[in-house]
């Protein structure tokens, strides 16, 4: 899995390098530094859906369990680091989110069945979304093939989500805990989660409170929404002004490709293929395209590689700490 995952890294190192010198390098650098201190901006504005992300989780936690907000956010921006920067499968943010808080006492049950509905909203909410610009693309610019396969790729997913919540209510993890800990040390995840017959039961537990399912799913379409900023701003300080509606569908469709290549770290060179064709749907030119995605790589670095070193701190603290530092106000 690792080759798999390295030579998936160099392929998609390998297609931007490409694709930038076929579009004209000089054309895509100056789309990128018409951007100048917009950047800022649009850095600014992809914090808004992540730190939205993480205030919503909190409604996942029993009202008696300790939830500070900046802990959940500070935990939510590490996530995002380690989905975006490192070759975890989309699912590494989860688990280091899962760690940070059990970190600071709070208990692995509740923890773990927090993640793992939060992840299974996220799924939801997103292929939601991009059902959204689906909508979008066919209402502007008519039946196309990208319309076509994305409508498929939603119906595939909304099975497997399906699949994946029934699974869940009917014991997942105590399923799946015997297999794992045959080839890794999944027992050690599963025991700091207070086991895998805990974890079930919190999570159906969870599954039964339905305001806090639908608080944290709204939150969730929100920021989903709020994420298309990022594009619009980009958009507008290079003086190439787009409706929101296009940047709802450039933003959900985006993600949709990016969430099908899980297996390569960062959607490297799949992401930057999917603006060039995405974008020439809506009128954009293929180095201004590149140039977005390019932009996004950026904010990527701008925002992970902090969230990673805060991540390594922590384990660090973690390591030489013999009590947790959790505080006792619930962030009520």
């Amino acid at each position: 899995m690792r080759v798999v995952g390295i030579s998936a890294l160099i392929a998609g190192i390998g297609v931007i390098i490409a694709l930038v010198i076929y579009q004209g390098a000089g054309d895509v650098a100056a789309a990128i530094a018409a951007v100048g201190w917009g950047l800022v901006f649009v850095i600014v504005s992809r914090m808004v859906p992540i730190a939205l992300d993480g205030y919503v989780w909190r409604f996942l936690f029993p009202r008696e369990t300790p939830r500070p907000v900046a802990l959940l956010l500070w935990a939510r921006w590490i996530g995002e680091g380690v989905n975006t920067l490192m070759p975890a499968f989309q699912v590494g943010g989860a688990l280091v989110r899962t760690r940070l808080l059990v970190m600071r006492g709070i208990p692995g049950k509740i923890v773990g069945a927090s993640v793992v509905v939060d992840l299974t909203l996220s799924t939801l909410t997103q292929l939601l979304f991009t059902l959204v610009g689906v909508g979008l693309l066919l209402a502007r610019y008519g039946d196309n093939d990208i319309a076509r396969g994305a409508g498929a790729g939603v119906g595939l997913g909304m099975i497997l989500v399906v699949g994946f919540c029934v699974f869940q209510h009917r014991g997942l993890f105590g399923f799946l805990v015997g297999l794992v800990s045959r080839v890794a040390r999944g027992r050690d995840w599963v025991k700091a989660v207070g086991g895998a017959e805990e974890l079930d039961k919190a999570i159906r537990l969870l599954y039964r409170r339905r305001w806090a399912l639908t608080f944290n799913a709204a939150g969730q379409m929100l920021a989903w929404a709020l994420g298309a900023a990022e594009i619009w701003l980009a958009l507008y300080f290079m003086d190439i002004p787009i409706t929101i509606a296009d940047a709802l569908l450039l933003e959900s469709l985006i993600l949709a490709v990016r969430a099908a290549a899980f297996f390569v770290p960062g959607a490297l060179g799949v992401q930057e293929g999917a603006f060039v064709l995405i974008g020439a749907v809506i009128g954009l030119g293929p180095e201004v395209a590149l140039a977005l995605s390019l932009i996004k790589r950026v904010r990527e670095l701008v925002i992970g590689a902090p969230a990673l070193l805060a991540w390594q701190l922590a384990e660090g603290k973690h390591l030489f700490s013999p009590r947790p530092i959790l505080g006792r106000s619930s962030g009520d």
